[in-house]
Parts: structure tokens; C-alpha cells; sequence
């Protein structure tokens, strides 16, 4: 068989659930997809196989590219603007004001820009976005080769994107509609909050998502006080309120999810949704623990996010699985909780599962695109080599990532992006920092 591309590598991490770790393997690749996974000793196996292009990686973890399940790409480009702040003070009086000043089509394409090629140089290959100006943030990851899962935001409340629930609403379904036969896009809904979608919205959205089998994701008890406040305007916690309107099913993704009692965690369990994890930007902007460790427990399909880099202030999903592990323990009082392996599967097909594309990637299996990243383990800070998936999570293994394909296109090789210009996103963001540090909403 003639395959496109042979990756041989030291070892291979499939991530299909095994917690297996093959050594000295080899990963065909023919028109984007794995069509076979073989030992490098299995010389009568290999013998049916020729590649137009072969890498060899004998220093190297082959896995599956890190699926960045929840954040706000263009917001890239206020990155720093408003550290140190509560939450509500950080969106309220600094961010949504920047937003409403600064955000249009090109801030979002330059701005996802500069996203993806932070997160291609970390070994992402799929990210998931919520942001204004849907369609240019797609177009972006199209033009880039990158994979990406697009939730048009939809509020009660006008911005510079859409004057109220029902035109956001619109405009969400119509990039669905343009961008329907993409295999490097999926469009899904993104009502931002409870707290800023009433019931109305919230039931067209479950409607919507039902007809068209569509992903929703929505932000959801990010702080002790959006749970207090909801119970005092209505009664009721946000989950309980979601669960009585029917909202959440198998397609739905909750993001933050810091103040989770049993009840809630039931309620998640039972309706089928999963949780993205965003441990980084929840500890930056002190908004509490996500309880990574009762969440798996119950068998809740868990997700890892960074947040936007304005609230976070990378991309590097690395080391959100790094925080992630590690506050695991301290939250459950349990160094055993969300081990390496564990982690490295939350950061993939978790990821996947949540987003709903795991039957496409997320995991190293014949059929799935070659969504894939290599990282070089030979270096000091990964020097001895006891345990790779234990190196890929707790040191800073990012810095050596050295290859990045999705779909089987090298969008990063030996360290360098193919096509994304660095310089030029660089020069491009520091145009965007003088002109809004020169006018900054106060």
C-alpha cells in the first residue's frame, strides 16, 4: 500500500483508553487519515507499506494533538490588558468595554491568527472557540489547516456582532450553513451564561442543537457568586434551572463549573454533558476549583480548556494539563487522582469527546485524521526517561514539541509553522497593542 507519509517513532501514545505506550513504532498516513499502526519489529507487516515521505523521530513521543476545549482566540490580542481583577470587575469594566471599542472581523482573524500559531507551537491541533465574527475566526483556521470548533456567542445584550439573542442566534446558524461540508470545522451554539441568556434563547438553542445534532457550549457556575445570584433572583442554581428547561444532553459542554455540589454533578452525570476544565484562568481570576477528580469519578466525560489568553495568559495546553493534574491532588487531598496518563487523555480525546468529533480524532486509531504531535524527549529537563507520559505531563515538555499535523499536513516541523508567517503575527499584534493602549477604555 502506498501510503503519503511513515512517522517511525520512539514511542507512540494512542490515547484509545488502554493507557498503552508502544515503543519503537510506526503511524502510515494516506489523504490525512492513520490507515495503520505497526511495530517497527513486524518487518513482513512493514514490507506492504511504502510512503512518499518518511520521518524518523527516535528521541520522540508520537500522540495525538492536544484539543484545547474551550477559549476565546481573538483575545489573544488583549492579552494583559487587565490582570489581577475579580471576574466581574475584569469583564464588566475592562474587558466588555475593550470589546466594544476594539472587536470586529479583522481583530478576529488577526487575533485567532496569533492564537493558532501559539497553540500549533505547543502541539494543539484543535481548538475550540466562542467568539464574535464566528465565521472569520473559521476562515482563519481554514486558511491555517487547523482544526477548530466554532460556538457563535449569543447574549440577551447588544454588541458590536449582534443587537440581541435572536440576530446572534442567526448569524450562528448561517455560518453552520456556510461551513457545513468543512472537514476542518464544526459550528456549534454558544450561549455565553445563564446569567446572560434568559429562558427563550436557551430553549430555541436546545432546539436547534436537537434539529441540526449540533454542540452547544455555554459557560456555567464560573463563581460562587453567579450561583448565589442566581439563587437569589430566581430561586434557583444555575444547573437545576438549565436541567428544568430541558437544556442539557450528550451535546453540551459546561465550562468552569467551580461550585458543583452532588446534586449537580447528578444532574451533569445523568443528562449525558460534559465539563471543560479551565484550571489556569479559574486560579488567575480566583473563581474556584473545578473537582476534576469527583467529576471523573462519576464517569462525567471531562475536557481541558486554557480560557482566552486575556484571562489566562497563554495558550499552552501543556501546561493547563500540568495545573490540572497537580490541583487535582490538592482539591481531593489525593496524590493518586488524575494520574499522567489520565491527563494526557483528558487533553486528548477527552477533548474530543466533549466537542463531539471523537469518531475524527483524538486518539491514534486507523481511520481517524492524523491529528498528531511530536515532542522530544532526549533533553535535560526530560533527562532520565523513567516514564514519558509522566515527562510529557510534569515537565514543561511544550518547548519541545517539534512536529504538529492535522489532517496529515505538517502544520509545524522541526519547530517551525508552515503556515502561519511568526514575524508577521508578531509585527501584526504589536499594530493592534499601539493602537489600543493609545486609546484603552478606563
Amino acid at each position: 500500500m502506498q501510503a503519503d507519509l511513515c512517522i517511525h517513532a520512539r514511542w507512540v501514545l494512542p490515547m484509545t483508553g488502554d493507557e498503552q505506550i508502544l515503543e519503537n513504532h510506526s503511524v502510515f498516513i494516506k489523504d490525512g487519515r492513520i490507515v495503520s499502526v505497526l511495530s517497527q519489529e513486524d518487518s513482513a507487516s512493514l514490507a506492504q507499506f511504502s510512503a512518499t515521505e518518511t520521518i524518523t523521530l527516535d528521541q520522540h513521543a508520537l500522540l495525538p494533538g492536544y484539543i484545547n476545549a474551550h477559549g476565546h482566540a481573538a483575545m489573544s490580542l488583549f492579552r494583559g490588558l487587565a490582570d489581577d481583577l475579580p471576574l466581574m470587575t475584569w469583564l464588566q469594566e475592562h474587558i466588555w468595554p475593550a470589546e466594544g471599542q476594539w472587536v470586529d472581523a479583522d481583530f478576529v482573524h488577526d487575533g485567532t491568527q496569533l492564537a493558532m500559531a501559539e497553540m500549533l507551537k505547543c502541539g494543539t491541533t484543535t481548538f475550540a472557540d466562542m467568539y464574535f465574527y464566528s465565521g472569520d475566526s473559521v476562515q482563519a483556521a481554514i486558511d491555517a489547516g487547523m482544526r477548530t470548533v466554532a460556538f457563535t456567542p449569543i447574549l440577551d445584550f447588544p454588541t458590536n456582532f449582534a443587537k440581541d439573542a435572536d440576530e446572534y442566534i442567526s448569524k450562528a446558524m448561517a455560518v453552520h450553513q456556510r461551513y457545513a461540508d468543512e472537514p476542518l470545522a464544526t459550528i456549534g451554539l454558544g450561549p455565553h451564561a445563564p446569567y446572560t441568556v434568559s429562558d427563550g434563547p436557551l430553549k430555541t438553542i436546545t432546539e436547534l442543537s436537537k434539529k441540526y445534532q449540533i454542540p452547544v457550549q455555554i459557560h456555567c457556575h464560573e463563581t460562587a457568586f453567579e450561583v448565589e445570584q442566581s439563587i437569589e433572583l430566581l430561586g434557583i442554581n444555575p444547573i437545576k434551572r438549565l436541567a428544568n428547561l430541558g437544556f442539557f444532553n450528550e451535546r453540551v459542554s459546561c465550562v468552569h463549573m467551580t461550585q458543583l455540589s452532588a446534586d449537580d454533578i447528578a444532574i451533569i452525570k445523568e443528562s449525558g454533558a460534559s465539563i471543560v476544565h479551565c484550571p489556569e484562568s479559574n486560579l488567575k481570576l480566583a473563581s474556584g476549583f473545578c473537582p476534576a477528580a469527583e467529576i471523573l469519578k462519576a464517569g462525567i466525560t471531562l475536557a481541558l480548556g486554557t480560557d482566552g489568553a486575556a484571562s489566562n495568559n497563554d495558550l499552552n495546553l501543556q501546561g493547563e494539563m500540568k495545573t490540572a493534574a497537580m490541583l487535582a491532588k490538592a482539591v481531593a487531598n489525593n496524590a493518586a487522582v488524575l494520574p499522567a496518563m489520565q491527563a494526557l487523555r483528558v487533553a486528548t480525546l477527552g477533548g474530543a469527546e466533549a466537542l463531539g468529533i471523537a469518531h475524527e480524532t483524538g486518539s491514534i486509531e486507523v481511520g481517524k485524521w492524523a491529528d498528531l504531535q511530536a515532542v522530544r524527549l532526549d533533553g535535560l529537563a526530560q533527562t532520565p526517561m523513567y516514564d514519558p507520559a509522566s515527562q510529557l505531563v510534569y515537565t514543561d515538555s511544550s518547548r519541545y514539541t517539534e512536529y504538529t499535523w492535522v489532517a496529515g499536513q505538517a502544520l509545524m516541523a522541526q519547530g517551525k509553522l508552515t503556515t502561519l508567517d511568526e514575524s508577521l503575527l508578531c509585527a501584526t499584534a504589536t499594530a493592534w497593542q499601539t493602537r489600543i493602549a493609545q486609546n484603552q477604555v478606563n
